[in-house]
């Protein structure tokens, strides 16, 4: 990560970020999109979220993606699809163990609202970009929703 990196992470955010660890992600036009955060703040309190959604324009398609009620009805299907429920069992595992690799926090919270609910489809979305499809079954339904209008165009502009 460069300087350079770090302003504009900055610029996209509004304010210096938090407990800054890597780049996990980058839009195709080369700008972060998501980043990694280290698992406690500067100043010692835990930060649950390892991977933190940048890129503004991403960032609002999801967004409206939210506002159209879109996570009750994820959450609604953990309850009667069996397959998705462990699908997310395992990407809340995955998710505690990537962070505990870097300092363990001494409990089971992760992000988004992993394992029994869907609370924030920034989260999910960010977790996909840095890890891949396949490791979060609602990340790689969010970024499959977003296709028609991402990744297009330089998202910096």
């Amino acid at each position: 990560m460069t300087e350079a990196d770090r302003e504009i992470i900055a610029q996209q955010l509004g304010r210096p970020p938090r407990a800054l660890r890597a780049i996990a992600a980058r839009c195709p036009s080369g700008h972060p999109s998501v980043v990694q955060t280290n698992p406690r703040l500067e100043n010692g309190t835990p930060f649950p979220t390892l991977y933190y959604l940048t890129c503004p324009r991403l960032a609002s398609l999801v967004g409206r993606l939210e506002a159209s009620g879109l996570m009750k009805e994820m959450t609604e299907r953990l309850s009667v699809d069996e397959e998705l429920a462990a699908a997310y069992q395992r990407a809340h595992e995955s998710y505690l163990a990537q962070r505990d690799a870097i300092e363990p926090l001494g409990h089971q919270v992760t992000a988004g609202g992993m394992p029994g609910r869907v609370k924030c489809l920034h989260v999910h979305l960010a977790h996909t970009l840095a890890c891949g499809p396949g490791v979060n079954p609602f990340g790689d339904e969010t970024l499959e929703l977003l296709k028609p209008d991402w990744p297009s165009g330089d998202c910096a502009a």
